[in-house]
């Protein structure tokens, strides 16, 4: 029986098992190819999506905030990456930006159910096992309240910058 361990045998004088193994062998799994859409026929032909700034956003995304982070001007960087400072959603509603909110969090735990369900197990995460993200959001005001956006929706709104008076509106 293989245990999947990764170095050299002496196989009948080969020196290494001279192939690949798959997922689960002790390789992390290959990475998705980008524009992969899951549960099409194996028959679709796939093209690039319809609208060219939408290729690849989560990776646009991860760089906007990488970039953001340290930008010397936060409001040239917002410019060029197409976040209005004032835009207007489809349904007409005029959007204040306020606030970039970038937040780092990092898993070094991780909680499980004991069996019975007694209560949980919780165990420290290994230096490999730990896991790095970032929280992104675009903090608005439309006049009323506060409204959060994720990058995507906030780079979808008309941009209608321009010095503007907010209107609040009476309950």
């Amino acid at each position: 029986m293989h245990y999947g361990h990764d170095h050299a045998h002496d196989h009948g004088g080969h020196h290494s098992h001279g192939h690949a193994h798959g997922h689960g062998h002790n390789h992390p799994p290959a990475r998705a190819t980008q524009w992969q859409t899951p549960h099409l026929p194996h028959d679709h032909v796939h093209d690039a999506p319809d609208d060219p700034r939408a290729t690849d956003l989560d990776l646009v995304e991860a760089a906007f905030a990488e970039g953001f982070a340290s930008a010397s001007d936060v409001t040239s960087f917002l410019r060029m990456a197409g976040v209005p400072f004032v835009g207007e959603d489809a349904a007409g509603r005029r959007l204040h930006l306020l606030r970039v909110e970038l937040e780092d969090m990092v898993d070094v735990g991780a909680v499980a159910p004991l069996l019975g369900g007694g209560g949980v197990r919780y165990d420290p995460l290994p230096a490999k096992m730990t896991s790095r993200r970032r929280r992104l959001a675009f903090v608005f005001h439309d006049g009323q309240q506060v409204v959060r956006l994720p990058y995507a929706s906030a780079r979808a709104l008309n941009d209608r910058t321009e010095a503007s008076q907010i209107e609040t509106r009476s309950a």
